[in-house]
Formats: C-alpha cells, sequence, structure tokens
C-alpha cells in the first residue's frame, strides 16, 4: 500500500470511490428512513454533491488536505481532513475505503496518516470527526473508537412539510 497526498488527476476517481463507498448509505439507509421529499431536498443530488467537495478536499493554502492510498497502483481509499490552527483544532472531514478493501487495515492507516500529519503541524490540540449513528456507518464508529475518539451522542430530525 502506497499513501501520498491528492493530486488533481485523482479527483474523478475520488468521486467514483466516494460514490461506490456511500451510495449504499444515501439510497438504501437514508431515503427509506427519510421519505422521498427531503431526500431529494437533502442528497437528491448526492453524486453532484460529492463531485463539488473533493474538488476543493486537497487546498493546502486553505488549510484542506487529502491523502489516497493505493494497492497495486490502484486507488483503494481516501482521507481528507482540514486543519484550522486559530482554532487550535482538526477535523477528519471524509474517509472512504472501497468495499473490496475493507479489514485490511486501510482505513486504519490512513487516518492514522491524517492524525500523524495533523500532529504535525505543532498547532493542533484536538481532532474531531463525525460519522452517522445507523447500522451503514458501525464499521467506521468502532474504528474511531479505537483510535481514542469519544462520542458524542447527536440527533438530527428532519420532515416533508
Amino acid at each position: 500500500m502506497d499513501i501520498r497526498p491528492v493530486e488533481p488527476a485523482d479527483l474523478p476517481a475520488l468521486v467514483d470511490l466516494a460514490c461506490t463507498v456511500f451510495g449504499p448509505f444515501y439510497l438504501d439507509s437514508f431515503r427509506p428512513v427519510v421519505g422521498e421529499t427531503v431526500f431529494a431536498n437533502r442528497h437528491g443530488d448526492w453524486k453532484g454533491d460529492y463531485r463539488r467537495h473533493l474538488a476543493g478536499v486537497h487546498d493546502p493554502a486553505n488549510g484542506k488536505f487529502a491523502a489516497a492510498a493505493f494497492v497495486d497502483d490502484q486507488l483503494a481509499g481516501f482521507v481528507g481532513w482540514v486543519v484550522q490552527e486559530s482554532e487550535r483544532h482538526g477535523e477528519i472531514d471524509i474517509l472512504a475505503v472501497t468495499p473490496g478493501h475493507r479489514r485490511l487495515g486501510l482505513g486504519r492507516a490512513l487516518l492514522e496518516h491524517a492524525m500523524t500529519q495533523i500532529k504535525a503541524t505543532g498547532k493542533v490540540e484536538m481532532v474531531s470527526i463525525g460519522t452517522g449513528g445507523d447500522a451503514f456507518h458501525a464499521p467506521a464508529r468502532a474504528l474511531y473508537e479505537s483510535f481514542g475518539f469519544t462520542p458524542f451522542p447527536q440527533v438530527n430530525y428532519t420532515r416533508a412539510i
């Protein structure tokens, strides 16, 4: 496995990977729970949302960083993080690993890479990461807790009007 900074040429593959990884959440978890109206208004263009978001995922001048993991020269996962030095805060923005590369330590390696980079700034005292409370996100929660992250329950209510 090779982990390196994301390059502009990686963007299409990152978007494809994110859509592959998170598609089941949007279509099989979120959509059935919230219904069509809320889904359409909140995440109806979730693939476009990833295209737009990931276009700026690695922008060091603005404190945004991303690294990609390659196995046999194939993109297998990536992590994005933000460093807010003025607040002494880092945030893991996104972590995604292809289904075929899960349970092999790739997510752990990517998270460790991001944490090491954040700590290396010498200007960050704490790191946060958010995830869902649904079954889809259970493996992510287990990973984050294994790193010593403390979960804090949060509830988000939605409804159509």
